[in-house]
């Protein structure tokens, strides 16, 4: 979670929800959608934005992962809030500037915009890299209108 102001950014928490990997997937989805769902009501965000599917080379992991997408953007309607959604390939670009660019350099990236912020894992970094693109993406779309 970040905050933006103009193009002011500023870290709000990171984290990542885990559920248990020996229970069933509904149950997983289940489990995922209660800690969003307390999440959402705990920290009331403006905004939401989630990455758009990408195809794994396993096919088993990408219908996971568009499952649990399906969660998180659920939870974020019903409590009301507008998801934005973006490839990688356009996070890379809003992040580091180029959309080949190596999942590395998004994270140091992330961390060059928010200094001193303790990521707590890889799909932290991704999730702030997707925070990040939001904000750039409504900011511009105010200077827009």
């Amino acid at each position: 979670m970040i905050e933006a102001e103009g193009n002011r950014l500023t870290h709000i928490a990171n984290g990542q929800i885990k559920t248990d990997t020996s229970a069933s997937l509904p149950r997983r989805l289940s489990a995922l959608a209660d800690q969003l769902e307390a999440l959402i009501a705990d920290r009331v965000p403006a905004a939401a934005a989630v990455e758009e599917v990408f195809v794994n080379k396993n096919p088993q992991s990408t219908l996971k992962l568009g499952q649990a997408r399906g969660v998180a953007l659920m939870c974020a309607a019903r409590a009301g809030i507008e998801v934005g959604e973006y490839s990688p390939a356009l996070v890379k670009k809003a992040v580091v500037g180029t959309g080949g660019a190596e999942k590395a350099q998004v994270h140091a990236m992330v961390s060059r915009l928010l200094p001193s912020v303790k990521i707590a894992g890889p799909d932290a970094a991704d999730a702030l890299a997707v925070a990040i693109t939001h904000a750039h993406h409504l900011a511009t779309a105010r200077r827009i209108a």
